[in-house]
């Protein structure tokens, strides 16, 4: 029997929040998930403007009070100075994850010299693991499932593959995932039998 998974996906957008265009980051996390997962999830959804301070209020809601197991933002870590949500993720932080911000970027770099310019970071707060990814859906499904050749072997791991472990490291769910997809790596003594 899988566990389920409480996850929060935040959109930070000022367009988006206000309506002048249509979010596909929330719809690109909550679909790519889908496949990626055994689990059942319950979602928590959120879609707000770049104001640093609802940012920070929105992470600590969704770990503290809602009891999210990991969450999920989508843009603004770029360098623009209305690009705020890695320092409103770094504030509410008790922990930072830098290898996670270190592989988003090494994913990028694959295709554009200023991945370098992207501020995505990841932190633990409590028993919550907290992610800044990329604002395309294109990119949120590189960064997550990695990228593969030809053959459809692996050439680059995505992060979701370090995910599972992570939250089981904080006292979460135990997360499955279909190898299809993306496998999940744990060392031997970690794993579960199926």
């Amino acid at each position: 029997m899988y566990e389920t998974v409480k996850i929060g996906l935040v959109s930070v957008s000022d367009r988006a929040a206000s309506g002048v265009y249509e979010d596909k980051g929330l719809p690109a996390l909550r679909e790519w998930l889908t496949t990626a997962l055994h689990n059942p999830v319950e979602w928590v959804e959120r879609l707000i403007p770049d104001e640093q301070i609802e940012i920070e209020a929105t992470l600590i809601h969704l770990v503290d009070d809602l009891h999210c197991h990991l969450v999920l933002t989508t843009g603004g870590t770029g360098p623009a100075p209305r690009d705020v949500t890695p320092d409103a993720t770094l504030a509410i932080a008790d922990r930072v994850m830098p290898g996670f911000g270190e592989q988003m970027r090494q994913i990028s770099l694959q295709f554009v010299p200023t991945a370098i310019l992207s501020r995505q970071t990841g932190v633990i707060r409590r028993q919550s693991l907290i992610l800044n990814l990329p604002g395309q859906p294109k990119s949120i499904k590189e960064t997550l499932e990695g990228l593969k050749d030809e053959a459809g072997q692996t050439k680059v791991p995505g992060i979701f593959a370090a995910i599972p472990y992570c939250i089981d490291l904080i006292g979460g769910p135990y997360l499955e995932t279909r190898s299809e997809v993306v496998s999940a790596f744990r060392p031997k003594s970690a794993q579960r039998p199926h």
